[in-house]
């Protein structure tokens, strides 16, 4: 095992893990003793694409698997079919096994480049909590829950809330922590790294591994990405979201949509780039300047340093100096008229009819450098060759079939 204290101190002072149960000191300890210790962080596929506050938990894995020690990838598959209530004012809606591995298909691929899945003496490991999860008999999960009393589980904040509010809660919520306590038992693991929304969950497993095999399994919960300045959270409804499933140029120029209040928290938890140089960035006059710096790191990590380069490129001319791209993805149209909305979807810049409304109503789209704001329009042949602009990065241009 390899245990050098400075790198550990790197770790440990990165200000990236902000809970560590029972305590800091204990766990600096496991990991100075020589041990090689099992660690684990659970994810449910709940959404088709990780996102930068993922990202963050898995480069502190990888950072300690590249100590010598075990790191688990957990697939929540089982539990992704419930859903988490954890910070929820209403229960979630359950997942199929179909939706679940839909979701998880992409995952992997979208995080190969910050996390060794192939190293040959000790990979990045990848485990599904369905293995385990799904073979308890009626009894065996009884036997779980009695370890767990009602009034422990109204502890939750998030339970609390919905008594106030008189929202219902189902008795399948109160078995989530319960499984992913499970889950800890099933893999005998030494550490659960968790973000601080996932603490109660991860000390159920605290309290099961205790009762179960004697051991005292440490927690260690890092924080959640949020704005310095307001203390709004990343999150796809904030707006400020960034998913991992986005091409350099939407990777990039989604970090430079981010709030200057989120500088250092992604500069922290998302890169490795040191300390004294984060200050340094942090400390100059233009924070443009900073989030270039960032945009291109974070790109390089996932697309590599050529994609960052021209993702740069790309975001200084289109966005910053208002250039047409040099090069624009043709969509082909197999019929002599389409309506906006459908070309827009056809083009993967909107999920849906109504969402690709919403971006025009919202003054998001541009045909031929001309806002357009007539969600019911046709393109007909008369537009072949138009560029369609939606929001600040994507752009698209019409090839109607001859």
């Amino acid at each position: 095992m390899k245990n050098p204290e400075g790198t550990i101190n790197d770790i440990l002072g990165r200000g990236v893990l902000a809970e560590f149960l029972p305590s800091k000191k204990e766990f600096k300890d496991a990991l100075m003793s020589g041990k090689k210790l099992r660690f684990y962080m659970g994810f449910d596929p709940t959404a088709k694409s990780l996102h930068l506050g993922h990202a963050q938990g898995l480069l502190i894995l990888e950072d300690f698997r590249k100590l010598g020690h075990e790191v688990i990838f957990l697939i929540g598959d089982f539990t992704g079919m419930i859903g988490d209530p954890s910070d929820k004012s209403s229960a979630r809606v359950k997942q199929t096994p179909e939706q679940v591995r839909e979701n998880f298909a992409l995952w992997k691929d979208q995080v190969k480049s910050i996390v060794d899945f192939d190293n040959k003496n000790n990979p990045f490991q990848i485990k599904y909590n369905s293995e385990w999860l799904g073979k308890l008999n009626f009894a065996e999960v009884l036997e779980l829950a009695s370890n767990f009393t009602v009034q422990q589980m109204l502890e939750r904040d998030m339970f609390e809330k919905r008594m106030k509010e008189e929202r219902p809660i189902y008795i399948h919520e109160f078995m989530y922590p319960l499984m992913q306590g499970y889950d800890s038992v099933a893999m005998d693991v030494d550490v659960e790294l968790c973000g601080t929304d996932q603490i109660f969950n991860a000390l159920a497993g605290r309290t099961l591994m205790q009762k179960l095999k004697n051991k005292n399994k440490l927690v260690i919960a890092t924080k959640l990405i949020a704005d310095e300045k307001t203390g709004m959270l990343m999150s796809k409804s904030n707006g400020t979201g960034v998913f991992l499933n986005l091409d350099p140029n939407g990777l990039f120029g989604a970090i430079m949509s981010q709030p200057d209040g989120m500088l250092r928290p992604l500069f922290l938890g998302c890169t490795r780039i040191n300390l004294k140089e984060i200050e340094e960035l942090m400390s100059l006059e233009n924070p443009r300047d900073a989030k270039l710096k960032l945009a291109h790191e974070i790109v390089r990590m996932f697309h590599g340093l050529e994609e960052a380069e021209k993702a740069k490129n790309y975001f200084i001319r289109t966005i910053s100096n208002k250039e047409m791209p040099s090069e624009v993805a043709e969509i082909s149209v197999q019929k002599d008229e389409i309506k906006l909305v459908e070309f827009i979807v056809q083009a993967g810049f909107a999920k849906s009819n109504g969402e690709a409304r919403r971006k025009i109503e919202q003054s998001g789209v541009e045909v031929n450098e001309k806002k357009e704001s007539n969600w019911q329009r046709m393109l007909t042949k008369e537009d072949d060759g138009s560029v369609v602009k939606v929001g600040k990065f994507s752009f698209a241009k019409i090839k109607f079939a001859k």
